[in-house]
């Protein structure tokens, strides 16, 4: 693996340690039945009991965990080794049943041999990854024919929306890598992503290597590698993550642009078919 992928990976090693600290006792909090998947999310993926899922990039296994407890048979795969030792260890103090494997989210698209039903993104996912169409190819791989896959995202355009509210982010339409370590967004975010102490957590000064895509380039990846397009959506709002410093919080875990600011999506969500 190169070196941009290692220090990426690292960065969000130390995110995770970051992010998890201001959680408290998760795996108390899941025992008593704490939700953490939002509506969007649970209307696209349909009916879980009985179903096998991969959950791509599940990062600390939180979702991965509410998806195992409403009857899915839960696969969460990531890249960062301190995020699946984290989902093991919650999904055993939690009695909650589902595996985690540690992987580059590709890598294991092209070459498990398992098969699912549904495949299920969300959150800050194809970001991450410097390339649109081996991804895209592998989650058709992935799917038992006529199987399902599930992205919900925060939308593109929001990075280019400068803190003053102008057009004075990054370019919509840049092919360059950004490199900056991952932030502490659960601090920025709160009760809405689940912090209990959002105070200062560790400082987290590696590089990660990040890249837009457009919307049409998501699209267009998958229905170049061969799934059937079911349902496009954008949304007003972001669920959970405090996305830009001017959003104002919202009822359902929901951020929102302040009244009098021309709204702009600030999340999309998919669901595509294998024939």
């Amino acid at each position: 693996m190169s070196h941009d992928y290692e220090q990426t990976r690292q960065s969000w090693n130390l995110a995770t340690r970051n992010h998890n600290a201001h959680k408290g006792d998760q795996a108390a909090r899941l025992r008593g039945g704490e939700e953490l998947l939002f509506p969007e999310e649970l209307e696209l993926l349909g009916d879980l009991e009985g179903r096998s899922l991969v959950h791509l990039q599940c990062n600390a296994g939180q979702d991965s965990l509410c998806l195992a407890r409403r009857g899915a048979r839960v696969t969460g795969v990531d890249f960062s080794d301190e995020a699946i030792a984290f989902a093991r260890k919650l999904a055993l103090d939690a009695g909650i049943p589902a595996k985690f494997e540690q992987a580059e989210v590709v890598s294991f698209l092209h070459s498990t041999v398992e098969r699912f039903e549904l495949a299920f993104s969300s959150y800050g996912a194809v970001g991450w990854l410097p390339e649109l169409a081996p991804w895209a190819a592998g989650v058709r791989r992935i799917l038992e024919p006529g199987g399902r896959f599930v992205y919900v995202e925060f939308h593109p355009v929001r990075w280019s929306i400068g803190d003053d509210l102008g057009l004075t982010g990054d370019d919509y339409f840049a092919t360059s890598p950004f490199r900056d370590p991952v932030r502490d967004y659960v601090a920025d975010s709160g009760a809405y992503l689940g912090a209990v102490d959002p105070g200062p957590a560790g400082e987290n000064t590696t590089p990660a290597s990040s890249y837009q895509y457009g919307l049409g380039q998501i699209v267009d990846a998958l229905l170049r590698a061969g799934l059937v397009l079911e349902t496009l959506r954008e949304y007003p709002y972001a669920n959970g993550c405090k996305l830009h410093p001017s959003l104002v919080a919202a009822e359902g875990r929901r951020w929102v642009w302040p009244e009098g600011v021309t709204r702009t999506p600030l999340m999309f969500a998919l669901a595509a078919r294998r024939g």
